[in-house]
């Protein structure tokens, strides 16, 4: 039965340096390579990791099992992290552990930046903004060298304390993203299935905010928001791009800009300047219509913008509001894009650069196949053109 593998010395290539007393008579390959199938040191790792991921799976359970033991305060957060890890992981996480653990969940004070509350849904029924706690420039200086949040940092802790004070949380305890890192991490590095995010997670459709912001938007639009990042970076080529892209949109349908007016991250927005088509998101071309406040149109081209209706604890609810009830999105290719599927509505968003981890998108994939209804089409900014050939004249379908 088998080869007794402790009575040799094999190094990393599968080469036998030597045979101990007792040792398999079995013959092996006498030449410069080993034998394929001799893979001795992999299935050690390989066991080696499950072990890691079980003892994973027993410090988190003994955590929360902690947290049962009373009906203290949970403090859910704070989420300072990329938009995309809070929907694809994040949200979902909470979600699972709130269910898998029977907790109440009026015991949860859910943390995160930006408006965010609708996201979690019930479990929200409290919850704190970190921009009431702190300026987005003093978040992005803290945050931009730290996205993932693997343990409790000195702007985590900062922020817990801030929650405490203000909030007569004291004896909280905290469900902190650094107890959700661990479980994930063999997925993230591709040294497991996606099984393994499937143990943790329960996925859902994501309900629109209520906001003032979509209250004089037009009855049918598309959604855009156009930012730099690695895989988009800024170039003459991507702004021509996303000028093109503008002009064609507004020849079929209105457009609702979502430019946001600071900057709570490394992203940049792509800010066209003011051409008289409506591009530019505030002044210039553009005129306030009817009066009211916050709301940017070009009256001749059917582009808006909402910019002056955001304030950093409402610019993601009002972002999520406006994409919720649009007909599609269109814009840049990262986790932001994922915002729209989440809430039945289709996203098509580009790259230059391939500088993503294709795995989050495939994840992203098969979580909106099973939502059903809307799915985000990741598409190289090179391929635009041939996309357009192949396409000239069809229209995006009214959503109904």
């Amino acid at each position: 039965g088998g080869l007794p593998y402790f009575m040799l010395r094999v190094d990393r290539a599968g080469q036998i340096s030597k045979r101990f007393a007792g040792a398999s008579g079995a013959l092996f390959l006498e030449s410069a390579e080993s034998c394929p199938l001799w893979s001795l040191h992999a299935a050690f790792e390989r066991a080696g990791r499950f072990d890691e991921q079980a003892v994973a799976d027993r410090r988190f359970a003994r955590r929360v099992e902690q947290m049962l033991r009373h009906d203290r305060p949970i403090i859910v957060g704070p989420w300072t992290g990329e938009v995309g890890f809070e929907l694809l992981y994040w949200v979902p996480f909470v979600r699972w552990t709130v269910a898998r653990y029977n907790i109440d969940p009026s015991r949860l004070v859910v943390v995160s930046r930006g408006g965010t509350a609708s996201w979690y849904g019930p479990l929200a029924a409290r919850y704190i903004d970190i921009f009431s706690l702190t300026t987005p420039d003093a978040f992005r200086a803290a945050t931009e060298d730290a996205k993932k949040q693997r343990r409790v940092g000195e702007f985590d802790a900062h922020i817990v304390s801030r929650v405490r004070e203000t909030s007569g949380l004291q004896d909280g305890e905290l469900l902190h993203p650094g107890m959700m890192y661990p479980l994930f991490n063999p997925f993230w590095k591709e040294l497991a299935t996606v099984a393994r995010v499937d143990a943790y997670t329960d996925y859902g459709r994501l309900a629109a905010p209520a906001s003032g912001a979509v209250a004089e938007l037009p009855d049918d639009y598309v959604a855009v928001r156009f930012y730099f990042s690695d895989c988009f970076p800024d170039t003459p080529a991507n702004r021509t791009f996303v000028a093109s892209t503008l002009e064609t949109l507004r020849r079929q349908t209105s457009v609702v800009l979502l430019d946001t007016p600071f900057a709570v991250d490394d992203h940049r927005d792509v800010v066209q300047p003011d051409t008289g088509l409506g591009f530019s998101t505030v002044g210039g071309a553009s005129e306030r219509q009817g009066g009211s406040p916050g709301s940017v149109r070009n009256r001749s081209t059917g582009v808006v913008s909402v910019t002056d209706r955001m304030t950093p604890q409402t610019n993601l609810a009002v972002q999520t509001a406006v994409i919720a009830r649009a007909r599609a999105f269109v814009g840049t290719y990262g986790g932001y894009s994922y915002l729209a599927p989440f809430h039945g509505v289709p996203a098509i968003a580009f790259y230059s650069d391939h500088t993503f981890k294709a795995h989050h998108l495939h994840l992203a994939h098969r979580v909106f196949e099973r939502l059903g209804g809307a799915d985000v089409v990741a598409l190289d900014v090179a391929h635009a053109s041939l996309l357009n050939l192949t396409l000239a004249g069809a229209a995006v379908p009214v959503r109904t």
